[in-house]
């Protein structure tokens, strides 16, 4: 469902994504993982077609995302690690707004609207100017408007982000659901734990290439990590684990 080829972004001479190459199918959720500056939101911006690949491409469905990007994007639903939404706009006009971005609205909208408030726990503040929500139901918002189309694939960076922990289950059980009837979610989280339970595969990025990638149980395999954990293969691949014996050589010294 989305495939990335030989995609390369560079900032002048910085290479932020170097040449990663991933294939995420149908009914997959998959994860994205890396440390800061790994070239995470760099890619799925890529994706959602908000950034111009230097070099590769990005397929959504067999449509490229900037050649044919209307057809693309119709089949993508995107929510941003930050809310930017209207705020001079109620809830429900921000919905019917990015509605019609797609070409629809009417009384089928209508209902996928009240559909979406009703599930996020937000009817009660659809004709409130979205200025007065919280961070929290400005993150719920943009994620029913990455919704309101019924898009085939969800790209979502950092999903967790300003939620409390009953929103965060519901994002779950709803990404959950949205596989299991055969639509595709790439996340990317610095969570690894989050990672662990919902991912059906993960890559690990690090200085915008590909080290890992697979279900985990591949990449123990891969690396030779036995039982490890998440945290634990995450940590080799990435170079945490010197940090975290040089924290473990301070605190020794520290407690002497």
């Amino acid at each position: 469902m989305i495939r990335l080829e030989n995609l390369t972004k560079l900032y002048g001479s910085f290479v932020a994504v170097d040449d990663i190459s991933l294939h995420v199918p149908r009914g997959v959720l998959y994860g994205c993982l890396g440390p800061n500056g790994a070239g995470k939101t760099t890619t799925l911006r890529m994706i959602a077609g908000i950034l111009r690949p230097t070099q590769g491409r990005v397929l959504l469905g067999g449509d490229d995302v900037h050649t044919n990007p209307l057809a693309a994007k119709m089949r993508l639903g995107f929510i941003p690690d930050r809310p930017f939404v209207y705020d001079k706009l109620t809830g429900a006009e921000f919905l019917r707004f990015v509605a019609g971005l797609y070409g629809q609205e009417g009384d089928t909208v209508e209902r996928r609207i009240a559909e979406l408030l009703e599930v996020f726990e937000l009817t009660s503040w659809k004709d409130e100017l979205i200025e007065a929500y919280s961070h929290g139901m400005r993150q719920k918002l943009i994620i029913s408007s990455a919704l309101i189309h019924r898009p085939e694939c969800i790209v979502v960076d950092e999903p967790m982000v300003g939620l409390d922990p009953k929103a965060a289950r519901l994002l779950k059980d709803i990404f959950r659901q949205f596989v299991e009837r055969g639509g595709t979610v790439l996340m990317s989280t610095h969570t690894l734990e989050v990672a662990e339970a919902m991912c059906d595969q993960i890559a690990i990025i690090q200085h915008g290439k590909t080290v890992a990638a697979g279900t985990v149980s591949d990449v123990r395999r891969q690396h030779q990590a036995g039982d490890a954990s998440l945290e634990d293969l995450f940590l080799k691949l990435t170079g945490g684990a010197q940090v975290r014996e040089l924290v473990e050589v301070l605190g020794a010294r520290g407690g002497r």
